[in-house]
């Protein structure tokens, strides 16, 4: 079997605007249904993470324990954006998952800044 080719994109398949949009909204719908309590665990977690100035990537929080599972794996994205935006966590590349549920596919990966908003 082979794959279909076109010869060139058809138009508004290529899109990096419409790309980041859709990010933007799925984002926001995975945060609006994030239950308060598992947020501020997690944003907890992260801050712990990344005082200990190492590599870290989500599924290294529930490996030592410091928050439970989501009740969506999407709600994970907007908590590391939020860090992120914060100042806590910067991007230190992408890695496979530790995750066996995931067969080892590309995640970021994210270090602490070492900033004041890291240790708070």
């Amino acid at each position: 079997m082979t794959q279909l080719q076109f010869p060139l994109p058809i138009p508004g398949t290529v899109s990096p605007a419409a790309g980041e949009a859709a990010k933007a909204d799925g984002m926001a719908a995975a945060q609006s249904a994030t239950p308060i309590t598992w947020a501020a665990a997690c944003q907890n977690a992260i801050r712990e993470m990344a005082r200990r100035g190492k590599p870290f990537q989500a599924a290294d929080l529930l490996a030592e324990g410091l928050v439970d599972e989501p009740a969506s794996p999407a709600q994970w994205g907007p908590q590391f954006g939020i860090a992120a935006k914060a100042g806590v966590i910067q991007q230190a590349g992408a890695v496979p998952s530790k995750r066996a549920t995931v067969h080892r596919s590309l995640c970021r990966q994210w270090i602490g800044t070492g900033t004041r908003e890291a240790a708070a």
